[in-house]
């Protein structure tokens, strides 16, 4: 039986482990400018993890569990509006068409990452998360889910189109060490109003 609930910051490390797998690498990259002496780049998402406040923090974080083994997680929450980006050239270059595209998505309830761990894909461990997300945000009287999915990610943009996602918008992806695809971000939008 899955089950979800509020991540715990005993579970940072799993947190960061599965944000660096749906940001596709991006966060270690990013990481990588943080590592003191020998840490690792997962030591340094681990501590952002643990914090707080922050976008990636825990407390952002739901987890679901099957036998009381953490199996996936997604980090949602509603987006700003109206949502300004301020100067671009602050962000990272990686990072930047991701924040042109969360942008035009202001007010809806955005999911940051949702991972699984891979022995537990096909499960339906992501679509149980969704759902929760949806529920969440229904909530929080908000009208609109949103998300962005590489466009060489055949399988995750299925699964949204599925549940009701639709692309708005895409952007090239920027490359960064370590990326695993060219391709684009593609913004996509669910509309909950009458579903």
């Amino acid at each position: 039986m899955l089950i979800v609930r509020d991540a715990e910051e005993a579970e940072a490390r799993d947190i960061a482990y599965l944000l660096n797998l749906a940001g596709e690498g991006i966060p270690e990259y990013l990481w990588r400018g943080g590592v003191k002496g020998k840490e690792s780049p997962l030591d340094v998402g681990t501590r952002r993890a643990a914090r707080e406040e922050g976008v990636f923090s825990y407390t952002r974080a739901r987890v679901c569990t099957a036998d009381n083994r953490l199996v996936g997680m997604v980090l949602s929450y509603r987006q700003p509006d109206p949502y300004g980006v301020g100067d671009l050239s602050e962000y990272p270059e990686v990072v930047r068409p991701l924040v042109e595209l969360e942008a035009q998505a202001p007010g809806s309830w955005y999911i940051n990452a949702i991972a699984t761990f891979e022995g537990h894909r096909g499960k339906g461990v992501a679509r149980t998360l969704l759902a929760d997300v949806e529920d969440r945000a229904r909530a929080k009287l908000c009208d609109r889910l949103s998300l962005i999915v590489a466009s060489e990610n055949p399988g995750a943009k299925r699964l949204y189109e599925h549940i009701g996602f639709k692309p708005v918008t895409s952007l090239p992806v920027v490359p960064y060490p370590g990326c695993l695809h060219a391709g684009d971000w593609i913004l996509m939008i669910r509309d909950l109003q009458g579903a």
